[in-house]
C-alpha cells in the first residue's frame, strides 16, 4: 500500500468545481470525484459547514483527508467529502456566513481575505495499492465523521466502467432496480443512494461474496449480467408469491431463487400455507415464513419459546425428573430446574402449540440429543 502526504491549496481543489446533484461532484480541474455518482448527498448541517470555513479563515488545521488514486490517474475522495464540499460551496457563492464582523459571501470578501482562503493548504493523503490493500486500509481509517457503508468502501476500490453502470442501475433515486423491486410491493429494505440495493443484488448473485464478484467484473464494460439476474429474481418472486405482504420486504430472495428457481412450485398451495402460518401465534418472525415454506427449516420462524411460568409448572408436575433418563434407567434422573430445558411433546411442525400441555422438561443432554443440536 502506497500512501503519500500532499499539501494542496484550496484554489487548486475548487478549480472547475461542479455539483451535478446525483450525477456527482467534481473538482481539482476535473481530476477529483469529490462525491461520485449516486452516492450520499451532502449531509453537513449549516453549523458544521460554517465551522469548516471558520477553521480555514483562522488558519487552523483541518483533519487530514484521504484520496484514492484511480487507474486512470485521477482521484476519488475517500475521507473528507463533507469538508471539501463545504469549502467548495462557500468559494462558489452558495452560502454566506459571519466573516470578520459582517455577513458575507465569498465574492463580498476583500482580495486579501479571498487569498487567505484560496491559499490555505489542505493535508491530503494519496492512497494507491492492490484492491485488497486499499479495502483493508480504508476500513481502518473509516472511524470518524459520516462513516462510509461497507458498499461505499467497496465502491472506492473497484472503480471502472462496470461500477459506473451498476450504480446507474442500482444506486440512483428511483433507479431501475428501485422501481422494479417496489412495483407491486416493496421487496428490498434500505436506500439505493446509500448503495444498499447494489449491495443486496451483489450478495444474491454470488452467495454473499461481494468483493469477489466486483473484482472479477471490475473491468467489464457494463453490469448487464447483474441487472438481468436481479430482474429474474424479482420476476420469480412475483410469480411464486403473487399475494404481496409487507413481511416480504427484506427476505433473502436471492438465496431462495438460487435454490428453487428450477423447481416446480405450486403457488396456490404455498399461499395457503403462508396464510395459515401468518395466523399462528407461535411464529414470531413472520418474514421467515417465506423461506420456511420452501426449505422447511424452522430456524427461519423463531418459534415462540415456553415461558418461565410454563417451565416451572411442568417441572413441578414432573418433580424434576427427566422422562428420558427415567426411561433409560439412567443413574441420575432428577435434576434442578436450571439443569433442564423445555421441549415440545408433539413438535410444532406437526400442528401442536407452545403450551404447558404440550411441554415436557428434559435434562439438557437428552433435549439436545432429541433436537439434533
Amino acid at each position: 500500500m502506497k500512501i503519500e502526504l500532499h499539501k494542496i491549496k484550496i484554489k487548486d481543489i475548487v478549480k472547475d468545481y461542479k455539483d451535478s446533484a446525483e450525477e456527482g461532484v467534481i473538482g481539482y480541474g476535473g481530476r477529483l470525484d469529490i462525491r461520485p455518482k449516486y452516492q450520499r448527498e451532502f449531509v453537513y448541517n449549516g453549523k458544521q459547514r460554517d465551522e469548516v470555513i471558520n477553521t480555514v479563515k483562522n488558519g487552523f488545521p483541518l483533519n487530514v483527508m484521504y484520496w484514492v488514486k484511480k487507474e486512470d490517474g485521477n482521484f476519488e475522495v475517500l475521507d473528507g467529502q463533507q469538508r471539501t464540499i463545504s469549502i467548495a460551496q462557500f468559494v462558489n457563492g452558495d452560502f454566506s456566513l459571519e466573516f470578520n464582523g459582517r455577513i458575507a459571501m465569498f465574492h463580498n470578501l476583500t482580495e486579501e481575505e479571498q487569498d487567505r482562503i484560496l491559499d490555505y493548504e489542505l493535508m491530503v493523503y494519496h492512497c494507491e495499492g492492490t484492491e485488497k490493500e486499499k479495502l483493508d486500509w480504508f476500513k481502518i481509517i473509516n472511524i470518524a465523521g459520516e462513516k462510509l457503508t461497507e458498499q461505499e468502501l467497496r465502491n472506492t476500490v473497484y472503480t471502472g466502467p462496470w461500477l459506473s453502470d451498476a450504480k446507474l442501475k442500482f444506486s440512483k433515486t428511483n433507479c431501475a432496480a428501485y422501481l422494479l423491486a417496489n412495483d407491486g410491493g416493496t421487496l428490498l429494505t434500505g436506500s439505493p443512494i446509500r448503495q444498499e440495493y447494489l449491495e443486496t443484488a451483489l450478495s444474491w448473485i454470488n452467495d454473499g461474496e461481494i468483493e469477489e464478484y466486483m473484482a472479477h467484473h471490475q473491468h467489464d464494460e457494463n453490469a448487464d449480467e447483474l441487472w438481468q439476474y436481479f430482474q429474474k429474481v424479482v420476476h420469480w418472486v412475483r410469480e411464486v408469491f403473487p399475494n404481496y405482504r409487507k413481511e416480504m420486504s427484506g427476505v433473502n430472495w436471492g438465496e431462495l431463487y438460487n435454490q428453487f428457481n428450477t423447481k416446480k412450485l405450486d403457488s396456490k398451495k404455498l399461499e395457503e400455507e403462508i396464510s395459515h402460518f401468518m395466523q399462528d401465534e407461535d411464529v414470531t418472525k413472520k418474514s421467515g415464513i417465506y423461506p420456511y415454506v420452501l426449505t422447511r427449516k424452522e430456524k427461519y420462524l423463531s418459534i415462540r419459546a415456553f415461558t418461565d411460568k410454563m417451565k416451572r409448572e411442568v417441572y413441578e408436575k414432573q418433580k424434576g425428573i427427566c422422562l428420558f433418563c427415567k426411561k433409560e434407567k439412567a443413574e441420575k434422573i432428577e435434576w434442578s430446574l436450571s439443569e433442564m430445558e423445555a421441549d415440545h411433546i408433539t413438535p410444532w411442525h406437526e400442528g401442536e402449540k407452545t403450551t404447558a400441555e404440550n411441554c415436557q422438561m428434559l435434562c439438557k443432554e437428552h433435549n439436545r440429543t432429541k433436537s439434533g443440536i
